[in-house]
């Protein structure tokens, strides 16, 4: 009797729920074994032909999915500070600005440094060092206020760094930074391997990155550091009487967002190969947030694949640039309406030891939950 009433349970949970039910039941070994044939499909997207998907006029599609994967590595950087950490942050775009500016500084002819020429392995970690030095600078008289009141101050920094890139005369304002510089490498014929041009090596790269990302947030997630974001997000009162630290962890996840979204500033300086103050605008910012709204926040597969949506999608149509916007913002509504919690909601589960002890007194995978994290983001909201 109680195995048909389990089986009846299960054939009414949806496909969503037993797919990951069966997914959280397999080992860490076999999910590596299956995520392997994934990530090896991911690398192959540049050189596989997917008609009419990959197929666009006036669109490179190489570059596109250089965009789209540079854009999922900025979401995966808001992501820990918004969907981690529960910490409303609309001003993302200041960091990325900061990762780009240093890259054009250390590399560009234009700087006003005297030998500007640094090799990029060694603009990387400056610029992400540079990057988390701000996060502590702003995260730290800001990150006591919650809700909408850090929102405003968070949206002021961004638009502080950008008019301080509008008018200090070393920044140059509109005329910018030019020929900055990229990684190293070349072919065998002497040309180098990453250009403006070409796309692919710049996705690889960019993959890459976030795969390490991806694996580096993983192990916090686990860790007490990613437990304390977790109560920090749910309710952060409650947090701080349990003994939790929440000011030193909310400023962990800012400095460390703030270091992914310099990162990303870098790889935007380095294939563009110009830098000014017209691509780090509150637009820009609202984008990022999308993206990991519409994904899922506080699901690091979900973010992904909301940026993937928001990058790919105006992109595709060029075809008809006066309306690209207007179907763009269209599929927005429509993905929100359908999907409040993301295309991928957050998975609220167990961590590590607890999920495996679950499943042995259970005898089954433990419930996952998949509410967004901004749901329900009323309460905590006064400074």
């Amino acid at each position: 009797m109680t195995t048909r009433t389990q089986a009846s349970e299960g054939t009414r949970q949806p496909f969503g729920q037993r797919v990951r039910d069966w997914w959280n039941s397999r080992s860490r070994l076999e999910q590596w074994l299956m995520i392997i044939p994934v990530v090896v499909l991911v690398y192959l997207l540049p050189v596989m032909n997917f008609f009419p998907l990959s197929t666009e006029p006036w669109t490179d599609y190489e570059l596109a999915l250089f965009n789209a994967a540079r854009l999922g590595l900025i979401a995966l950087g808001l992501n820990v500070v918004l969907g981690q950490a529960g910490l409303l942050d609309l001003g993302y775009v200041g960091f990325f600005a900061v990762g780009a500016y240093v890259a054009a500084i250390m590399t560009s002819r234009d700087s006003f440094l005297t030998d500007p020429r640094y090799s990029w392995v060694v603009v990387v970690p400056v610029a992400i060092a540079i990057t988390m030095v701000s996060g502590v600078v702003i995260g730290t008289p800001t990150l006591r206020l919650r809700g909408d009141y850090l929102a405003i101050v968070t949206l002021g920094f961004g638009e502080m760094v950008r008019l301080l890139a509008d008018n200090l005369e070393p920044l140059r304002g509109n005329r910018g930074f030019q020929d900055v510089g990229g990684p190293p490498g070349t072919y065998a014929n002497g040309s180098p391997i990453f250009t403006q041009g070409d796309g692919k090596p710049w996705y690889w790269l960019t993959v890459t990155f976030i795969i390490v990302i991806l694996l580096l947030i993983g192990n916090l997630e686990r860790s007490r550091v990613g437990r304390a974001w977790v109560a920090i997000r749910e309710d952060e009162d409650v947090a701080e009487i349990m003994g939790v630290p929440t000011f030193r962890f909310k400023v962990w996840a800012f400095v460390i967002g703030a270091g992914i979204g310099g990162l990303s500033g870098v790889l935007y300086a380095g294939q563009v190969g110009f830098v000014n103050n017209q691509r780090f605008d509150v637009v820009t910012s609202i984008l990022f947030v999308a993206a990991v709204v519409l994904g899922g926040s506080g699901n690091k597969l979900g973010v992904l694949l909301g940026a993937l949506v928001i990058s790919y999608l105006p992109d595709r149509f060029q075809l008809a640039p006066e309306y690209r916007f207007l179907i763009f913002g269209i599929a927005l509504i429509v993905l929100m309406i359908f999907r409040p919690q993301g295309l991928l909601g957050a998975r609220q589960r167990l961590l590590a030891r607890g999920r495996q002890a679950y499943q042995r007194l259970v005898g089954k995978p433990e419930p996952v939950a998949t509410e967004s994290a901004l749901i329900d983001s009323g309460k905590g909201t006064n400074a």
